[in-house]
């Protein structure tokens, strides 16, 4: 699921029914000012089952392998797959990413991140590392693996069919490498792609491990805000972090998340929310207690809070969505239309009109908030078409979103400089 589709920026494009997958978009620049740009999608793998799969909707059954039927039937949308630095080996991860990204003509991203559940660690007979480790890890892992992406020379390729010669060999060389935690003497036997090697991307919050990582070594960050200010605050460390690196802060996009639901009116959206969701009101009531620090009944949905429950609320330090919380509350909403505007979801809902959405999106981008969004509609069947259909004209019309594409691959989409092997300024 892109953003992008047949009868729009992307020729080709044709989308499985169980593809299960958000879109993004990200600040490009112009000679004629800013604008967003139809990015990639990225898909993340379920690294354990679920403690109940009873109201399971689905899963990838492997995102490589889905990612790899994507890239045949599309032609600019970038590929970004999440694979962990904790239970992966840097050389399977080298090769799988690569050979993607020369599938893909060069649109293709890591989304390197680190496993952080027991239930995971389970799964391969471990226990999961101490954050110290898993971090050390990490950065060993995306530093080898970079290497090892680099271990032809650019120009090593030849494939000339009249001599029979496939590479210059003397451009071809191990790079023996290795540290605490990892090793490799490579050479990896994938030549580069369109666009040199995958990008790097990594979603994260704001622990100084995530800002070291992200810092050194992101195109991109995958973030969680949920107010503007939140937006800027993150947008502000992870571009000081790739400053303190050695990098230029315009290097590294911040792309929060939004998740939409978008229909003809904000009642007809509200209603498909609590269709889709009611199912967990009891408890979201019961959190939401906490949030403003009220008594709340279960039996009492259909009503608007109390003037002395209002008098008595107030948003909670300890999780930044009660803001909102409150303030939908303060409007005069029922306590079920309160948690369909999605004031508890763990990312920020704009459930309304395709307008809703766009002044969203404007508003956070020209306030500095993001370069970027990745969108996570509602329904995947017509919830995309919502979002292409209603939304992106708007973007188009006020100058927010591209007509078409400037390149090819997904470096050209981010605004990401070229790098082949390690970035030698970290």
């Amino acid at each position: 699921m892109a953003l992008c589709r047949a009868r729009g920026a992307c020729p080709g494009w044709t989308l499985p029914a169980i593809l299960i997958t958000t879109p993004a978009f990200v600040r490009h620049r112009r000679q004629n000012g800013e604008s967003f740009i139809s990015s990639f999608c990225l898909m993340a793998p379920v690294p354990s089952l679920p403690t109940s799969i009873l109201n399971r909707l689905g899963f990838n059954l492997d995102v490589m392998m889905t990612l790899s039927a994507v890239a045949r039937a599309t032609e600019r949308i970038g590929l970004v797959a999440t694979g962990s630095t904790t239970f992966n080996e840097p050389y399977n991860l080298a090769r799988q990413f690569k050979a993607l990204d020369v599938m893909s003509h060069g649109r293709v991203g890591w989304n390197a991140i680190t496993s952080a559940g027991d239930d995971v660690a389970a799964n391969y007979g471990v226990r999961i590392p101490s954050s110290e480790d898993r971090y050390g890890r990490a950065h060993e892992v995306i530093q080898l693996v970079q290497a090892l992406w680099g271990s032809w020379g650019k120009d090593a390729r030849v494939h000339d069919q009249a001599t029979g010669q496939f590479a210059k060999s003397e451009e071809v060389a191990p790079i023996n490498l290795g540290g605490k935690y990892v090793a490799s003497r490579g050479p990896l036997y994938i030549p580069p792609s369109e666009q040199g090697q995958p990008l790097v991307f990594h979603a994260a919050g704001l622990s100084n491990n995530a800002l070291g990582l992200a810092g050194r070594y992101a195109s991109a960050v995958i973030g969680a805000a949920f107010s503007i200010e939140e937006a800027i605050e993150h947008r502000t460390a992870f571009r000081a972090a790739a400053e303190a690196a050695g990098r230029n802060p315009d290097e590294i996009k911040f792309i929060p998340c939004l998740m939409t639901t978008i229909a003809a009116d904000k009642r007809v959206a509200l209603d498909r929310r609590i269709a889709l969701t009611e199912r967990a009101f009891p408890q979201r009531v019961a959190y939401l207690q906490h949030m403003l620090g009220v008594s709340l009944d279960a039996a009492d949905m259909d009503k608007p809070l109390s003037s002395e429950q209002l008098a008595r609320a107030g948003p909670t330090d300890r999780d930044p969505r009660s803001v909102r919380a409150l303030t939908v509350a303060r409007d005069g909403w029922s306590l079920r239309d309160i948690l369909a505007h999605g004031v508890i979801d763990y990312q920020p809902v704009v459930a309304g009109t395709a307008i809703d959405v766009a002044d969203h999106l404007q508003d956070w981008f020209e306030a500095g908030a993001a370069d970027g969004f990745w969108i996570s509609p509602d329904v995947n069947e017509d919830g995309i078409d919502a979002l292409v259909d209603g939304v992106v004209p708007l973007l188009q019309e006020r100058g927010l979103f591209h007509q078409d594409y400037e390149g090819k691959t997904l470096r050209d989409h981010v605004g990401a400089p070229d790098q082949y092997g390690m970035d030698s300024r970290v």
